[in-house]
Order: structure tokens, then C-alpha cells, then sequence
């Protein structure tokens, strides 16, 4: 199974490919499209989409994740974030890619075993997990790789439970 996961933002929107082999995750590939504050918003929203389209096209992921939009205090940041997550949920719809949504918490809790983390600690366990040489860069890459690491543990979850059922 070959879970894409994606941390959303029109400034930086980090994505990962993480496929499950036997009991190992092994990365696939994983980095972060970008775009220019310079650039209008509609422009950076159709980079996204069209990179996000490209990434699908040529990785053809089973299963596709994202955190749920979540804000406590800057509430202008959470509108972009939203635009960006819904390039997500459209790509997602419009390539037949089944969706799962996550909570910060559920990603932290199923990547550290604790849903209070640090970023540092999340980016320390992704490295840990993937066995990658280095620590992903930037922040939002590391954040997109946990997504997909929850989203395979998650898809796992529940076929287990289909298996019982």
C-alpha cells in the first residue's frame, strides 16, 4: 500500500510517499512544492493543484492523508491553509484517491506515541521510522511524511479490524 501524505499551504505544502512493505515503511519520495508571496493566490493555488496532480500521476498512491484544519491563535493563517487543503481534497476526489483526515494529535500519537510531541520529536521519530539519512527539510516535508506514516497505520487499523469482523 502506497499512502501519500500531505501537510497543506500555499506558501509551502509539503507531501510524502510512504509505502508499506511487509512490516517496513519505506519512503518513496517526498519533498514540498513551493510558490512565491509575490505570486496571486490564485496562481499559487493552481501550482499546488497542478504539482499535487503531477505527484498522483506519477506515483499512483492507494490512499491519500491530510490533518484536519486545526488553528488556536492566528486565525488569518488558517484561511490560506484551508484554501490549500481543499487543492488537497478536490486532487484527492478527482484522481479516485480515498481521503483520510487527521488530527494533529492522532499523527503525533501514531508517529511518537505521544500527541503532545514537538516538532523536533516528530521529526526526530519520521527519521527514526523511514530510516532516512538525514532529517526531511524543510519542516513541512517531516510533518507530511508523519501524515503518511498515520495514514498507513490507520488503513492497517482498519483492514485488521475488517479481518475480525
Amino acid at each position: 500500500m502506497l499512502a501519500l501524505g500531505i501537510d497543506p499551504g500555499t506558501a509551502i505544502c509539503g507531501y510524502g510517499f510512504v509505502e508499506q512493505v511487509g512490516s517496513r515503511l519505506v519512503p518513496r519520495d517526498y519533498g514540498a512544492i513551493t510558490t512565491s508571496p509575490k505570486m496571486r493566490m490564485e496562481d499559487r493555488l493552481l501550482k499546488l493543484y497542478e504539482g499535487l496532480e503531477a505527484l498522483i500521476q506519477q506515483h499512483k498512491p492507494d490512499v491519500m492523508g491530510v490533518e484536519q484544519l486545526f488553528f488556536n491563535r492566528n486565525v488569518t493563517t488558517a484561511i490560506p491553509v484551508g484554501q490549500a487543503r481543499g487543492i488537497v481534497l478536490l486532487s484527492a476526489a478527482k484522481n479516485g484517491v480515498q481521503l483520510v483526515e487527521h488530527t494533529p494529535l492522532q499523527v503525533k500519537q501514531s508517529v511518537t506515541g505521544y500527541g503532545k510531541a514537538t516538532k523536533e520529536q516528530v521529526i526526530y521519530m519520521v527519521t527514526k521510522l523511514l530510516n532516512l539519512p538525514k532529517p526531511p527539510h524543510p519542516d513541512d516535508t517531516a510533518d507530511a511524511l508523519a501524515v503518511a506514516i498515520c495514514t498507513t497505520h490507520c488503513m492497517n487499523s482498519i483492514a485488521w479490524r475488517n479481518k475480525l469482523g
